[in-house]
């Protein structure tokens, strides 16, 4: 009797985390899909009364969300591919090196988390306001959201990527240098490969961050062909009202690249989550 009301309380309770997790974006679907004056009707409707797809339709016929959606994946794709090839280097010079002051590069890593993004808008704003390349200054340009978020994800990832090499025995570099490998073929022969569900989980965890800034974004981006997702949901609050339906249906085309990115690297993301929270 004991064991199946324990059983009842562990199935009860994932169902409770299952459906608080998934009941926002059933809305968030339901919302996009219904038409405008259903969206404002009073009593409120759980499910659309006639299925309409003209605010998906609105999207990239007048707000130019395609555009959004290459931008992000663009800049996504840049910050969270050079910021893993950074921390994958960094990461195993720090795992296998001893240098002085290493435990306090690490605390600064830490530390770096806890200062809030927009602590440091203004002093990046102004930075990159007066270099230019020519006449054009790096202000509204792609790049040098590529190049902020790169450094905004390195100090975690580098984190996440040593404790994943710090699993890996030293004897794994020695038999392959005891086989004419240097160093770097150690590294990239051996090491990086073994570490694929690491890098899975580092990139997913730079991906996903890259994708979802909106404060820098806002910023630095200030003409409509170079918005990003968030800058172009944004663009739905008004003053007096909120698109409620364009922004539901914007939120449902955000959700997709993330949702395919963690689809396929799943299997590798929980195993190089758990390799990197346990050390044997």
């Amino acid at each position: 009797m004991k064991r199946k009301i324990l059983t009842f309380l562990r199935f009860f309770s994932i169902a409770i985390f299952v459906f608080t997790a998934l009941a926002p974006l059933y809305w968030i679907f339901v919302t996009s899909v219904k038409g405008p004056t259903e969206t404002y009707s009073f009593p409120v409707s759980y499910w659309p009364k006639e299925f309409t797809w003209d605010n998906y339709i609105f999207l990239f016929k007048s707000m130019n969300f395609g555009q959004f959606l290459a931008n992000s994946l663009f800049v996504s794709l840049g910050g969270a591919t050079i910021a893993l090839l950074l921390a994958s280097l960094s990461g195993y010079v720090i795992s296998r090196k001893r240098f002085r002051f290493k435990s306090l590069v690490i605390f600064i890593m830490f530390l770096t988390q806890m200062i809030p993004g927009f602590i440091i808008m203004t002093p990046l704003y102004t930075m990159f306001g007066s270099v230019r390349i020519g006449s054009a200054s790096l202000v509204n340009s792609l790049s040098v959201l590529i190049l902020i978020y790169t450094s905004m994800m390195i100090p975690f990832s580098v984190i996440m990527m040593k404790g994943f090499f710090d699993r890996i025995p030293d004897s794994l570099e020695e038999a392959a240098r005891i086989d004419g490998c240097s160093n770097i073929g150690a590294l990239f022969r051996v090491i990086i490969p073994v570490t694929l569900p690491g890098l899975a989980a580092t990139f997913s965890f730079a991906f996903v961050n890259c994708w979802n800034e909106l404060f820098l974004a806002i910023m630095f981006i200030n003409s409509e062909s170079k918005k990003t997702i968030p800058v172009g949901l944004n663009t739905f609050i008004g003053k007096a009202d909120i698109d409620w339906g364009a922004m539901s249906a914007g939120s449902i085309m955000a959700l997709i690249p993330t949702i395919f990115i963690f689809a396929f690297a799943q299997k590798y993301i929980v195993q190089g989550l758990t390799q990197g929270a346990v050390k044997e």
